[in-house]
């Protein structure tokens, strides 16, 4: 672990104090801990004298150290392990913490560094000329499933790519840094699997998982509901017990049974053909959920860049009078299954998002893909 020291005393205030709002709630966090216990109280006052400051002063934490009745090296010796405390002026508008760890650099934070050099300063922990941004590489910041990630402020942004990172500090360094949403900055729900469920596919979690066009129910909210255990089972009005099946009970009589038939088979002459799969139907190009096609225009789009979509793919939907992002970007439901169901792709379609993919190159081509999903079509 690097040495982590106060900044030089031109820069340190010669005094601190928690101003406005911050002395009631100082006094009041201190008196959640029992007599004798306050001292555990000095990670959150540190905290807040750098929210109010930018930054932990020498000062704040003798402050703190006073408040709490500790030794000051005890204090520093807080403020200087945790990297959450910044002991020297950083960025006003945003101080970039880049993950360095194994995981996040198997999956390109030496890349997000090189940007933050380019963008910020060559020096972690010094911030650009106009003060607004600074930069450090630190350890592991618990985002490993969503590497590569950065952490601002409090906020967490994950699942990045340099021209994403590139955005979000043109937005932090112009003010606008409440514009993007933290967690994943792709298609993704926090630790989700990329490109949706592949696991516990019984129709009760198919239909818990599938993507509907209502927002989610938040999870603390009074609508959210825990399954019970036996969730994945699918509910039926059989019996509980299938009498088909084999138990240890009926297991040496079944297999009698099974041998007899085979034997019997075996002197007549029969064999036994497993059923015939029916063959998928294809829906009627006269049906009303068609897509409405239109003639070919001077320019069409390159379908290809959706995800999901090949050249013969291409050529299907050319035939059917599908050319532009625009079209694909406005099926309806019912649409996107009469098109799921003539190319028999048994849902894809919905799971590649591919009205979504559409939407973004519709409105700003292969820029708007990348901020949108955080890397290139295709």
């Amino acid at each position: 672990m690097s040495v982590r020291r106060l900044a030089e005393e031109n820069v340190q205030p010669q005094s601190f104090a928690f101003r406005g709002e911050n002395v009631a709630w100082a006094e009041a966090t201190i008196r959640k801990y029992p007599e004798g216990r306050q001292q555990s109280a000095v990670i959150p006052l540190l905290m807040r004298a750098q929210e109010q400051d930018g930054w932990v002063t020498k000062a704040a934490i003798e402050s703190v150290a006073d408040m709490l009745g500790m030794a000051y090296i005890r204090v520093l010796e807080v403020a200087t392990f945790y990297t959450q405390f910044q002991l020297k002026p950083v960025g006003t508008r945003a101080h970039v913490q880049v993950c360095g760890t194994t995981p996040c650099m198997l999956r390109g934070s030496e890349e997000l560094i090189k940007l933050c050099k380019k963008r910020i300063h060559p020096e972690p922990l010094t911030p650009n000329e106009s003060g607004t941004l600074s930069w450090e590489e630190v350890e592991c910041q618990g985002a490993c499933v969503n590497a590569p990630m950065v952490m601002i402020f409090k906020d967490s942004y994950e699942d990045l790519t340099v021209p994403q990172l590139d955005y979000i500090i043109d937005r932090f360094d112009a003010g606008k840094g409440a514009d993007i949403k933290p967690g994943p900055q792709i298609d993704r729900i926090f630790s989700a699997p990329v490109g949706g469920v592949t696991t516990l596919s019984s129709p009760y979690v198919r239909q818990r998982n599938q993507v509907t066009d209502a927002e989610p129910t938040p999870a603390n909210s009074d609508e959210a509901s825990v399954p019970p255990a036996n969730a994945g089972r699918v509910k039926t009005d059989a019996a509980e017990t299938d009498p088909t099946l084999k138990t240890p009970a009926t297991a040496k009589a079944a297999s009698a049974a099974n041998a007899k038939v085979e034997g019997d088979n075996k002197d007549t002459g029969i064999v036994e053909k497993a059923p015939a799969k029916a063959a998928a139907v294809k829906p009627s190009l006269d049906d009303k959920d068609r897509p409405a096609g239109i003639a070919k225009p001077a320019a069409s789009d390159d379908l290809k860049l959706v995800s999901g979509v090949g050249p013969k793919i291409e050529a299907i939907l050319h035939e059917l009078g599908i050319f532009t992002f625009t079209q694909v970007a406005g099926w309806t439901k019912a649409q996107r299954d009469w098109v799921d169901g003539y190319l028999n792709f048994k849902g894809r379609i919905d799971r590649d998002d591919w009205v979504r993919q559409a939407e973004a190159l519709a409105k700003g081509g292969e820029a708007e893909y990348i901020r949108v999903f955080g890397k290139k079509p295709r």
